[in-house]
């Protein structure tokens, strides 16, 4: 629920208002709030247990695709890249999640330090270098998504500002298949 800093509420409201933001109904916004899963990025949460709320979910909403983190995390956060490791878990074991049969998954690249507050720039790299999918936003696109990340205004420290303005993941997003 997001309550590393006691702020879970807070943060599910700030959610709730971004995806609807995003023109994503509350009612298809899951929250699980589990003790085994907290909101921690120093721990590391169960793969299978993760594995299985993921695929419960997949499965009781018939989802065909899923967006997930890489094996870096894309910040490096240890509860993003769990969810990483869940995923490729389950696909692993696909011939016993047959939800993950139909479903295609992809993995968001995590870029250097560099590429990735290049902003638009990156554009260059992510045109060149190896990818499955390339999601380059247009500028009203990019003004939504920053319009979304305002809604999180609990979690809108300094360096996250920055972020929306130089980070090339608000306008360019590379992917692989899982």
């Amino acid at each position: 629920s997001g309550n590393y800093y006691q702020q879970g509420e807070i943060r599910k409201k700030e959610l709730e208002q971004s995806c609807s933001l995003l023109g994503i109904p509350a009612s298809d916004v899951t929250i699980i709030d589990h003790r085994e899963l907290p909101d921690d990025p120093a721990f590391e949460w169960d793969t299978q247990l993760l594995a299985a709320f993921v695929l419960k979910h997949i499965e009781a909403n018939n989802i065909d695709l899923v967006v997930t983190f890489d094996a870096g995390g894309v910040s490096g956060h240890t509860n993003h890249v769990s969810l990483y490791t869940a995923l490729r878990y389950s696909a692993l074991y696909a011939s016993v999640n047959a939800s993950l049969e139909w479903c295609c998954v992809l993995v968001l690249e995590s870029v250097n330090l560099f590429r990735k507050y290049i902003s638009v720039l990156d554009v260059l790299f992510s045109c060149l270098l190896p990818r499955d999918v390339l999601f380059i936003l247009t500028e009203e696109e990019t003004e939504q998504a920053r319009r979304a990340m305002r809604c999180h205004r609990s979690q809108l420290l300094w360096f996250r500002h920055l972020y929306m303005v130089f980070s090339r993941y608000m306008m360019i997003n590379s992917l692989h298949l899982l």
